[in-house]
């Protein structure tokens, strides 16, 4: 499964810092906006310890874990929704990915030019949703005209998809976004969202910058979706050893917001593990074994006839697959099995 996670915010809030200490790839960074003109792609690993004991216990020759990639799009300043800045850019490629992690400056520092000349977290969040509102506005409004002449020619359809229209663009006119507006729609509706694209239906992260993590933030701030990170301790820590890291006492938060960014798209994670590699499969939480078998290989899911299955701490507890079956630990399930993150499988087509 492939998953995007685009990384925006003002120009200079850290964007293009953050993502070299996830990717660790050099990417451009200067003290002015617009520093980033062509998104730089990223793909970054999810932290799992899981991963490793399995593998371990395997003897594994290969361990591959379970990745996102992160795209670190140009910034974005008031007025993109009508080009300003590099507006048509930053929206087209914004369009492209699963997920916001929205990067918000929360550190004062009269050496970096903030955009607007002064730090405020909860302004800087809004001209950011408000610029994807009004693009997602005019969007909103096209597909009116096209379902006005789709009712005039006599489509059936079209009377309740201009219901579900005028119910986003009523909520939106106001500020809500279409991802707080979906979670109380039908089936249906949520049906002619997700063809309509809407850049603020995609889930946000807010990264919050800071120059201490564990500094509280106002009550707004923090009810969001969060992660608090200094992001340029976290590029100088690419500089140092771990031992050096150990010794400073500085430790990385950039796992928690891979953790994070997995969790906020739906996601979970299932094992195959053996002498020949040790994996994490990605897949939808509330997946069932056959649906899950397809992030394998398509014969998975179309010639599904069972899966042996067991709790990753249960295989471990074990000592082994073997051991496993023997003690009756493993379970037999079939097609209406939900797959529960952690779990082992084997499947059998």
């Amino acid at each position: 499964m492939s998953l995007k996670v685009g990384i925006v915010g003002l120009p200079n809030v850290g964007k293009s810092t953050l993502f070299k200490a996830l990717t660790r790839k050099s990417v451009e960074i200067n003290n002015y906006p617009f520093c980033t003109i062509e998104p730089n792609v990223g793909i970054v690993e999810v932290p799992d310890e899981r991963l490793a004991r399995l593998s371990a216990l395997s003897g594994s020759k290969k361990l591959i874990p379970a990745v996102i990639e992160f795209v670190d799009i140009a910034g974005l300043v008031k007025g993109a929704s009508e080009g300003e800045g590099l507006g048509n850019k930053f929206l087209a490629t914004i369009r492209e990915v699963d997920a916001i992690v929205e990067v918000v400056r929360c550190f004062q520092n009269n050496d970096i030019i903030h955009v607007n000349n002064r730090v405020e977290p909860k302004e800087d969040i809004e001209i950011i949703n408000m610029e994807l509102v009004l693009a997602d506005l005019e969007t909103i409004a096209k597909r009116k005209l096209k379902t006005i002449k789709e009712a005039r020619a006599g489509r059936k359809e079209a009377r309740a998809e201009m219901e579900v229209l005028e119910k986003f663009e009523t909520g939106m006119q106001t500020g809500a976004l279409a991802f707080d507006i979906v979670q109380r729609c039908s089936l249906e509706e949520k049906k002619t969202v997700r063809e309509l694209q809407l850049l603020t239906a995609k889930p946000i992260l807010y990264v919050y910058n800071v120059s201490d993590v564990e500094k509280t933030l106002s009550p707004e701030l923090e009810s969001r979706a969060h992660v608090k990170l200094d992001i340029k301790i976290e590029e100088e820590l690419l500089a140092m050893d771990v031992k050096e890291a150990e010794e400073l006492g500085i430790a990385s938060h950039l796992g928690e917001l891979a953790k994070q960014a997995y969790a906020l798209l739906g996601l979970m994670t299932y094992f195959t593990t053996g002498e020949q590699e040790t994996r994490a499969w990605t897949v939808r939480q509330g997946s069932t074994a056959p649906q899950a078998g397809a992030a394998i290989h398509g014969d998975f899911e179309e010639k599904f006839i069972r899966a042996e299955v067991i709790q990753w701490i249960k295989l471990l507890e074990a000592g082994s697959w073997s051991a496993a079956r023997d003690a009756g630990a493993l379970r037999l399930e079939g097609k209406e099995y939900v797959v529960q993150d952690g779990d082992v499988i084997v499947f059998k087509i």
